[in-house]
């Protein structure tokens, strides 16, 4: 059932999210158009909220010729065309900007701005993320490290060693042999939390509601590295972070290992300087990076530091609790704590 007040909303904004969840007509026009339909607005007693195209259609009104409601969106049309970049990209990845755009039939700089609001990246970073995509499958099977590089369209070895994130290309071959993630778990008002630390600091904080379910997340997100229990040793760290999840005026300044790329990072460092109590829009956090709500919301799904990287205080349109990778009824209590926190 359509609101009709959020309808009025979204076409007031313009907004292209709300593209494909309903049509609007206009009875004075006899037309339909997407909510991001660039036209004048209408006047609200004239305009009809529809599900679909097909209800539009059989209430008699006929699909505007500039936004093409019944067509791929032009933000749908930039999409196909930058996933088409991309697997151009992947078939040959040192053509040159120019080159690709002739390819899509863009200009340089269209293709160049559609391709970092959908990615985060450049073509030309995002063609280096996916080289060393290849790398790091190809190296546990491989021979050498050399031989690894060659097969992933690196020249040498010499440009895997300057960009190593803690673990170097020859560890990761042995199957990451030599580097120790510690870990401890304890319960708390979310269910338990476990954390893990490497030399360099906490790697990863996780909620969950099992002990098996969580050892096996810190698994997958680091498959290569060995495991080993520590209560001990994390003592202080994990009592840092409960006191945080009970009071979350006390934040818990402990030193991090952030693993992930330039443009992950580049999220993770606006999320943490979002204050306790606060939130940002994912359009927002976004608008300021200069990239898309999508890119940052994968980013927000990637961070492997919950609470501590606080992507739970990233929401959507009009503060609506959206994705969150430990579960919604997390998000809301976690923001419900902060928001009755007396503010400093």
């Amino acid at each position: 059932m359509l609101d009709p007040d959020r309808c009025w909303q979204a076409l007031c904004e313009r907004d292209p999210t709300h593209d494909g969840q309903f049509v609007f007509s206009v009875r004075s026009t006899g037309i339909y158009c997407r909510p991001s339909c660039p036209a004048r607005r209408p006047l609200r007693e004239h305009v009809l909220f529809h599900a679909t195209t097909a209800q539009a259609e059989a209430a008699g009104f006929r699909p505007c010729k500039r936004c093409a409601p019944n067509g791929q969106s032009p933000n749908e049309q930039l999409d196909s065309l930058v996933a088409a970049a991309c697997r151009l990209l992947d078939e040959q990845p040192k053509q040159t900007l120019g080159e690709l755009a002739a390819r899509i039939g863009l200009s340089t700089s269209h293709l160049a701005r559609a391709f970092k609001t959908r990615t985060g990246l450049t073509p030309k970073a995002w063609a280096e993320a996916r080289r060393r995509q290849r790398l790091e499958a190809q190296l546990p099977a491989a021979d050498t490290v050399l031989g690894a590089a060659l097969d992933a369209g690196y020249s040498g070895t010499r440009a895997l060693y300057a960009t190593t994130n803690g673990v170097s290309p020859a560890q990761r071959r042995r199957g990451a042999a030599g580097e120790c993630l510690r870990y401890a778990l304890a319960p708390c008002a979310l269910g338990l939390v476990l954390i893990a630390a490497s030399d360099k600091g906490i790697c990863a904080l996780l909620l969950g509601d099992t002990q098996a379910d969580l050892t096996e997340e810190l698994r997958q997100r680091f498959p290569a590295a060995q495991l080993q229990v520590d209560d001990q040793g994390l003592t202080e760290a994990l009592a840092a972070v409960l006191v945080q999840l009970r009071e979350p005026q006390r934040a818990a300044h402990l030193p991090l290992d952030i693993r992930g790329s330039a443009f992950q990072q580049r999220v993770w460092q606006a999320l943490q300087q979002i204050p306790c109590g606060q939130t940002r829009q994912y359009g927002d956090l976004a608008a300021s990076l200069g990239t898309h709500p999508r890119a940052v919301a994968r980013a927000c799904a990637s961070n492997p530091l919950g609470l501590l990287v606080p992507c739970h205080r990233v929401v959507g349109a009009k503060g609506a609790l959206s994705g969150y990778r430990w579960g919604l009824a997390r998000k809301a209590a976690l923001l419900q704590a902060e928001a009755e926190t007396p503010q400093a």
